[in-house]
């Protein structure tokens, strides 16, 4: 479900269809389990999460990091976590893409969404939950990670033009990173 659409000219990825496509996965920061009112899908950033988030964009800038769009799961601590991301990326926030099926969604509904994405966009952060991000990670060759941390990323290479064609077993690891990474 798009809430907003970018406008034309605003993408910080020029663009070309043809481009081998670059994608982001995000683990959404730490929550807060101090209210055990509050339902899963509400759980607010703690402290913590509050703090790595925007550490963890300054690093993507850092990097060159400059990702066209961005698409978050509908969770509370998802969304805060991808908008104080995209505070640091300067995005603006009311183009942050809410797809509703990336509440813990598996590895396999994961890709299936990232399959629909335009390929106008070249490069996307989507943030999301474990246990999926984990195991989508564990798809690419070569790569073993036992636990995606909260606000940790993985910066990947598709290897391919269109987001339709995404295959893990086409994907290099350009670097993984989480909060606590020296």
């Amino acid at each position: 479900m798009h809430e907003n659409s970018p406008p034309t000219g605003i993408r910080a990825t020029p663009i070309n269809s043809s481009t081998v496509k670059r994608l982001i996965l995000l683990r959404h920061a730490k929550s807060s389990w101090a209210d055990t009112d509050t339902s899963d899908f509400d759980r607010p950033l703690n402290r913590r999460g509050k703090d790595n988030a925007p550490v963890m964009g300054q690093r993507l800038l850092a990097r060159g990091e400059r990702p066209s769009l961005l698409v978050t799961s509908p969770a509370a601590r998802a969304k805060k976590t991808i908008r104080r991301v995209a505070r640091e990326l300067g995005f603006p926030l009311e183009f942050i893409h809410r797809e509703d099926d990336l509440y813990l969604a598996s590895a396999e509904s994961i890709l299936a969404i990232l399959r629909q994405q335009d390929d106008h966009f070249n490069s996307i952060l989507l943030c999301a939950h474990n246990p999926g991000i984990t195991l989508l990670a564990n798809r690419i060759p070569e790569v073993s990670i036992d636990n995606v941390p909260t606000c940790g990323l993985l910066c990947i290479n598709t290897g391919v033009p269109s987001w339709k064609s995404l295959d893990p077993q086409d994907w290099t690891l350009d670097y993984f990173d989480y909060p606590k990474k020296a």
